[in-house]
């Protein structure tokens, strides 16, 4: 599994404003000092927190959405700067307002966060021309990943994201293998 000292995470950063206290879909607030009774699984009854979601609706500019055209940009540019940290990456997707990761980071929760905020500053940058100011919420999901079944079936479940871009570690090490064999057969022909 994950090498001495890291962890496998399944990592979920979702837009600014797309998911606010009171959403339909569940939440609890820092602290957890305000909980819904729900999740996205088994969403709270609609009028449980109806108040509080039309106030922080009001008070948002609405839900930051990635353009459909931008979500390899941002995909790529998170797999790209978790590369060049160091870090082994299995799967990654990226739609409208989230990005699920499944990434071999350090197994403190702390310098996870800190390095998904690394990945989430660079991706920013990278549609700034496009979607211009903060894209991303703070914070976000951090799940460890306890054992091999867990890990297939996150790798599963990012992959088979609706609408998304969608990337996996096999698929380019396939093409990879492909190039390799164009090149060696250009060469014995050549």
């Amino acid at each position: 599994m994950p090498a001495d000292g890291m962890q496998w995470w399944h990592i979920i950063v979702s837009t600014h404003n797309s998911w606010l206290p009171g959403d339909k879909r569940g939440f609890r607030s820092r602290g957890h000092k305000i909980h819904s009774s729900g999740d996205y699984k088994k969403p709270p009854p609609i009028e449980e927190h109806a108040g509080l979601w039309a106030y922080h609706q009001q008070r948002s500019n609405g839900p930051v959405i990635i353009p459909e055209n931008q979500y390899e940009v941002v995909g790529k540019a998170i797999l790209v700067k978790l590369k060049k940290l160091g870090y082994r990456v299995l799967a990654l997707s990226v739609s409208a307002t989230h990005s699920h990761w499944l990434v071999e980071l350090p197994d403190d929760l702390k310098q996870a966060k800190l390095i998904a905020g690394q990945c989430k500053t660079v991706s920013s940058h990278a549609i700034r021309a496009d979607v211009p100011g903060r894209v991303w919420a703070s914070g976000g999901s951090f799940i460890r990943i306890k054992e091999r079944s867990h890990q297939l079936n996150a790798y599963r479940y990012i992959l088979n994201q609706k609408d998304a871009w969608t990337w996996d570690y096999a698929k380019e090490e396939k093409a990879e293998e492909e190039t390799n064999d164009n090149q060696q057969s250009e060469e014995a022909q050549g």
